[in-house]
């Protein structure tokens, strides 16, 4: 078995993850601005789909009447069932 990449595109992490239903619509809304990338303290709003996101790194972005606070722990190999995708990142989601 192979190890997961260092680091993986955000519109590929967020649908493994399955935030999104489709890469395109992970892809729509990392280039609408509205998420945020925090990594080593310092945060940074994301406009391309291509950004680089790895483990250790942490994501805010509001969906739908949730924000959600999540820190990435694996870039992941495939999109698979539910319970595998929520090994991916620790959640920190809250009502707004």
């Amino acid at each position: 078995m192979t190890d997961s990449p260092a680091s993986v595109r955000l519109d590929v992490w967020l649908w493994r993850a399955r935030f999104f239903k489709t890469r395109a619509l992970a892809a729509k809304a990392c280039e609408s601005g509205h998420i945020r990338l925090e990594r080593f303290g310092q945060i940074h709003r994301v406009e391309k789909a291509a950004a680089a996101v790895k483990p250790g790194d942490r994501l805010i972005f509001a969906l739908g009447a949730r924000l959600i606070d999540v820190e990435i722990c694996a870039a992941g190999e495939r999109r698979g069932p539910a319970p595998e995708a929520q090994t991916l990142y620790i959640s920190r989601i809250t009502s707004i």
